[in-house]
C-alpha cells in the first residue's frame, strides 16, 4: 500500500510536562487523560469547548485505565484511585502499593482491576468490593505493562526480565501457564520505551514492540511468532493500540514517526512526524483516535485514517495476522445443506473478506481454547458478565445454534495422517519410522529438510523450496511432496524425489489442474496416491505415469493411506441424527482391480473423529481417534466381513491411572507388534520442536478399569504350575489354595483378575495375529515361512490357554464349565494339546473336567465337531 504524510491535527495543551496518558471510556461518548499535576481531565467526544476538570487528585499520574462509569488511574506514590464518572468526583482508593504504581487495567466485565507495580507481584481487586484481592507471584520480578484478554481469560504481564508471564484467571487463584521468552527486551520499569503485550480483538493472538524496533505477533494457542511489522520505526517503540475491529494497528517511536498499519499484508499506510509520544486510543466507532506526549500534550485526530483507507474501519471485526492462519486453511470439506425458509437470527451479509472463515466456526470444530469457560455462572472466571463468552463471536458474527446443526451437516476434516499444523513459521510435514520432514517459513520462500533415523542407508537433506510445500510422505524408496495453488493462479504441484536409483536420479512434479487443491496423499513401494478437492483419487506409478484418476462416492475426501498394492480411501458420507457426516472407507488392490471393502463405515463413537490412519507393518489398516483409541482391521479381504478390533485406549494405560498426569499421544506407527507414539504433555495436541523422542506402547484390548497399584501383602502368582506342551510336570506346587487370592478377587471376572489378566490379553492379541496372518495367507502366495509362523502363532495361543486352564482348575470344581470352555477354543487338532489339558485337570483333581477334555478330544480326532464350532473368536 502507498504510504502517505497525513493531515496534522491541533494540540491542547492538557497537562505539565511529563508522563501523560489517555484513555477513552467503551462507549465513547468520553475522553481521560491523566499526567503529572493533580488535575484529571474528562473531554465530551465531538465537544471543542473546554474540558471538565476533577481537581485536588494524585499527583504524578502514571497509569489510566477507563470504564463506562468510572476510571482508574495509578499514581508514583503507590495508590491506584477510582473517580466516577457519573459524579466526575474522586470516589475512593481502590489500592496502595508500597512501590509506585506502574500499569492498571481493567477487566471486560468491568468488575475486576489489576494493578502492577515496582512490587515483584501484581494485585487483581475488586472493583466494587477492594477486600476481594488476589496476588500473581510466581513472576518474581516488576511488572512493566499488564493487559486482560478481550474474554477476560487471560492476564499478560511484560515484566523487566524480558519476559512476558501469561496467568489464567479461569480458576480461583490465578495459575502461571506460559512463559513467552526472546521476544521483548529488558526494560527497566520507568523506561520510556515500552513492552506492552496488546492484546488482538479476536483474542487470538497480541501484539508487542521487539528491541529490534519491530512489532511482533504472538498466537494465544501454541504461544508462537506470526506476522511482524518490520521496517516501520527508527527508534524504540513507546505506544501501540489496536484499532477496535482489528483492521489496523497504530505505533509511535522515539524517531517522532506515529504510523498506521495494515493488519493484512503489515504494510503502513499512514505516517505522522510527532516527538515523546507515550500513549495512544482509538474511539470505540469512529475515525476518530487520541494519542498524549510527554510534553503534557493531548492530540484529538478526527479522520485518523486517511479517506482511502477509512473502509478499513468499517469492516466487522478482523483476524489476527497470523503466518499460516489455521481458520483459513482447513475449510475445503465444510459445507450446509440450505434450508428453505426464513433463517433464525438472520443477520445481514457479512464483508467478503471473512466469507471464507464461514465454514469453520461451528461449535463442534476448530475450538482450540483449552480454558475452562464459566458456563453455569458459578464464578469460574473473572469475566462473569456473560454465558459462555467466545473471543470469536464478533469477528464472524454468527455461530451456527445447536438446533441449526441438525439441517446443517458438519463434514469430518481432511487431513494428512503424520503431519502437524503449522505453528509458528514451523510444520512437521512427516512423522513416521523412516524419518521426519519439516519446514521453515522464510516469508519469501521455505526451507525443508529431510532426517533419517537410520544414516547407514540414507543421509539426511534440505532443499530451499520455493513452492512452499505443505504436505509430504516418506519412505524407504523416495519422499513425496504437494504444495497448494498460488492466489496468482499457479496450480498446485505434486512432486517425487527418489532416494536412489540405478539410473541417474531423476526427480518429477506433475501439476493437478487448475483450482485442485491437494487434500491428503500417500506413498508406497509401488503407487503414489493423491486425493483432490476436485473429489478424484489420483494413483500415479513411482515415476509419474497416471494408472487410475476415479471419484469416490463418498465426498468430501477426508484422507488416505496404502501399503504394497491396496489403497485405502477415506471420505464423508450420510449424515446421521446429530447432523455429523459417517466416515466411510473404501480398500482396493490397484494391482488387481480388486475391492476389498467398499465404502463401509469406520466405527467411530459419537462425537469422535479419526486422528490418523496407516497401516501397519504386517499390512493391516489401523487407525487412532479422538477418544485415544488405537483399532485395527480384521477380515478385510473378505468383502463385507471387516471388523474394527480395538487394539489399545491410552486412556487406561497405568501412567494415567492415578489422574495427576494429563497427556495425550500423537500416532506415528504401528510395528512389531507396539503402538509407537509421541508423548504429549498438558494440553498440546501435537509435537513441536525441538522433535521429541518416539515412547512405544504394548497391544492392551481394553477389557478392564485401569490397574489399581498392588498391595505390599499380595502376592503375584507365576505360571510355573502349569503341564508344558509335552505333558510333563512344571515345578509349582499342586494343592488347591496353597496360596491365598486377593480378597476382591470374588468380585471380579475370573478371566480379568490380577493373575489371568495379562493371559487373556495374550490370547485375544495372539488370535488376532493369527487371523490377519491367516488372511493374508489365504489372498496370497504363502511361502514356507509365513505357513510356520502362523503355525507357532497357533502353539500360542494353545499355550496361553492351556495357562488360563490350570488357573480355573485351582480355582475349584464349580470353574468346570467355564474351564471346559478353554480347552474348546485350542486350535490344535492332532490330540497333543487336548492331551496336556486332561493332565492339567488330573494334576487337579478335577476328575469329571478330565473325562469331558478327553471327549472332546476324540470328537476332534474322529474329525466331528468341525461344522459350527470354530473356536476362532474373530470368526
Amino acid at each position: 500500500m502507498t504510504t502517505l504524510i497525513a493531515s496534522r491535527p491541533r494540540s491542547r495543551p492538557a497537562h505539565p510536562p511529563g508522563q501523560t496518558y489517555c484513555a477513552y471510556t467503551p462507549d465513547g461518548t468520553r475522553l481521560v487523560t491523566v499526567g503529572s499535576n493533580n488535575t484529571t481531565r474528562l473531554y465530551k467526544t465531538g465537544y471543542e469547548g473546554e474540558p471538565t476538570n476533577i481537581d485536588d487528585c494524585q499527583e504524578q499520574n502514571l497509569a489510566l485505565a477507563a470504564s463506562n462509569n468510572y476510571f482508574v488511574a495509578g499514581s508514583e506514590d503507590g495508590t491506584v484511585s477510582l473517580y466516577s464518572l457519573d459524579t466526575n468526583a474522586f470516589d475512593r482508593f481502590l489500592l496502595r502499593t508500597s512501590l509506585p504504581v506502574r500499569d492498571v487495567a481493567i477487566s471486560p466485565d468491568q468488575q475486576w482491576c489489576a494493578v502492577a507495580s515496582d512490587e515483584l507481584t501484581v494485585r487483581l481487586v475488586g472493583v466494587n468490593d477492594n477486600t476481594q484481592l488476589r496476588t500473581l507471584k510466581e513472576h518474581g520480578k516488576p511488572t512493566k505493562h499488564l493487559t486482560f484478554d478481550p474474554k477476560g481469560s487471560l492476564l499478560s504481564l511484560s515484566c523487566t526480565d524480558g519476559v512476558i508471564y501469561i496467568y489464567s484467571l479461569t480458576a480461583e487463584h490465578p495459575e502461571l501457564i506460559r512463559k513467552v521468552d526472546g521476544v521483548i527486551g529488558r526494560l527497566e520499569t520507568e523506561s520510556e520505551a515500552s513492552s506492552r503485550a496488546v492484546w488482538h480483538p479476536d483474542g487470538r493472538a497480541f501484539a508487542v514492540p521487539t528491541p529490534t524496533r519491530d512489532i511482533q505477533v504472538i498466537s494465544k494457542n501454541d504461544w508462537e511468532k506470526q506476522r511482524a511489522f518490520k521496517n516501520g520505526h527508527d527508534g524504540d517503540i513507546t505506544a501501540l493500540s489496536w484499532s477496535p475491529n482489528g483492521a489496523l494497528l497504530a505505533s509511535a517511536g522515539k524517531d517522532k514517526k506515529l504510523l498506521i498499519w495494515s493488519t493484512k499484508d503489515q504494510s503502513v499506510i499512514a505516517r505522522y512526524e510527532y516527538p515523546n509520544v507515550t500513549d495512544i486510543c482509538w474511539h470505540p466507532t469512529k475515525n476518530l483516535a487520541s494519542f498524549t506526549t510527554s510534553d503534557g500534550e493531548l492530540y484529538i485526530s478526527p479522520d485518523f485514517v486517511p479517506e482511502q483507507f477509512a473502509s478499513l474501519l468499517r469492516l466487522p471485526k478482523q483476524p489476527a495476522p497470523f503466518i499460516h492462519d489455521p481458520l483459513t486453511e482447513l475449510s475445503n470439506n465444510t459445507r450446509r445443506l440450505e434450508v428453505s425458509g426464513p433463517k433464525p437470527d438472520a443477520r445481514p451479509r457479512r464483508d467478503d473478506v471473512d466469507a471464507d472463515l464461514e465454514d469453520l466456526l461451528d461449535e463442534n470444530y476448530g475450538d482450540d481454547d483449552d480454558f475452562v469457560v464459566d458456563d453455569d455462572g458459578a464464578g469460574y472466571t473473572l469475566n462473569a458478565g456473560r454465558k459462555r463468552p467466545a473471543e470469536d463471536d464478533a469477528i464472524y458474527e454468527s455461530h451456527v445454534t445447536k438446533r441449526g446443526n441438525f439441517v446443517q451437516p458438519q463434514h469430518h476434516p481432511s487431513f494428512q495422517p503424520g503431519s502437524t499444523p503449522w505453528r509458528g513459521n514451523r510444520k512437521y510435514l512427516c512423522l513416521n519410522l523412516i524419518g521426519f520432514v519439516w519446514t521453515v517459513d522464510q516469508d519469501s520462500h521455505n526451507t525443508v529438510t529431510v532426517e533419517f533415523y537410520d544414516h547407514e542407508f540414507h543421509r539426511d537433506f534440505h532443499f530451499t523450496d520455493t513452492f512452499l510445500y505443505d504436505k509430504a510422505c516418506l519412505n524407504d524408496k523416495g519422499s513425496l511432496f504437494s504444495c497448494p495453488p498460488k492466489d496468482d493462479g499457479s496450480p498446485a504441484v505434486v512432486f517425487y524425489r527418489p532416494h536412489e536409483t540405478w539410473t541417474q536420479r531423476n526427480d518429477w512434479r506433475i501439476q493437478l489442474p487448475k483450482g485442485e487443491a491437494v487434500l491428503a496423499m500417500s506413498l508406497n513401494d509401488s503407487y503414489i496416491t493423491v486425493t483432490t478437492t476436485g473429489n478424484y483419487v489420483r494413483i500415479y506409478t513411482l515415476f509419474g505415469i497416471p494408472v487410475r484418476v476415479y471419484r469416490p462416492k463418498s465426498t468430501p475426501i477426508v484422507t488416505c493411506a496404502s501399503w504394497r498394492d491396496y489403497v485405502l480411501t477415506m471420505g464423508n458420507g450420510p449424515v446421521g441424527a446429530d447432523g455429523m457426516s459417517r466416515l466411510l472407507y473404501t480398500i482396493e488392490n490397484i494391482k488387481r482391480d480388486e475391492v476389498c471393502q467398499n465404502e463401509d463405515t469406520v466405527a467411530l463413537p459419537e462425537g469422535a473423529t479419526v486422528k490418523s490412519v496407516f497401516f501397519s507393518d504386517n499390512g493391516d489398516p489401523c487407525i487412532y481417534d479422538s477418544t485415544g483409541t488405537l483399532l485395527t482391521l480384521l477380515h478385510w479381504r473378505r468383502p463385507s466381513r471387516a471388523v474394527w478390533v480395538p487394539l489399545l485406549d491410552t486412556r487406561l494405560l497405568p501412567r494415567l491411572a492415578s489422574g495427576r498426569k494429563k497427556e495425550s499421544y500423537f500416532p506415528i506407527a504401528v510395528a512389531d507388534n507396539k503402538f509407537h507414539c509421541i508423548i504429549l504433555k498438558g494440553g498440546d495436541q501435537y509435537p513441536y520442536f525441538p522433535r521429541p523422542l518416539l515412547s512405544e506402547f504394548d497391544f492392551a484390548v481394553p477389557l478392564t478399569s485401569a490397574p489399581k497399584k498392588k498391595s505390599k501383602k499380595s502376592k503375584k502368582r507365576s505360571g510355573d504350575d502349569l503341564m508344558d506342551v509335552d505333558g510333563e510336570d512344571g515345578a509349582g506346587s499342586s494343592s488347591e489354595g496353597s496360596d491365598a487370592e486377593d480378597s476382591d478377587s470374588e468380585n471380579t471376572d475370573p478371566l480379568t483378575s490380577k493373575e489371568s489378566l495379562p493371559l487373556t490379553q495374550s490370547f485375544l492379541l495372539t488370535s488376532l495375529r493369527a487371523a490377519q496372518l491367516s488372511d493374508m495367507l489365504d489372498s496370497s502366495r504363502s511361502t514356507a515361512s509365513q505357513r510356520a509362523a502362523l503355525a507357532r502363532l497357533e502353539l500360542d495361543i494353545d499355550k496361553t490357554l492351556l495357562q488360563l486352564l490350570a488357573i480355573e482348575c485351582r480355582e475349584g470344581e464349580d470353574r468346570g464349565m467355564r474351564a471346559l470352555e478353554v480347552v474348546q477354543l485350542m486350535k490344535d487338532r492332532t490330540g497333543r494339546m487336548i492331551e496336556a489339558a486332561g493332565k492339567v485337570a488330573e494334576r487337579y483333581g478335577r476328575r469329571i473336567l478330565g473325562e469331558k477334555i478327553r471327549e472332546v478330544g476324540e470328537r476332534r480326532v474322529a474329525g466331528e465337531g468341525s461344522d459350527g464350532e470354530e473356536e476362532d473368536p474373530f470368526a
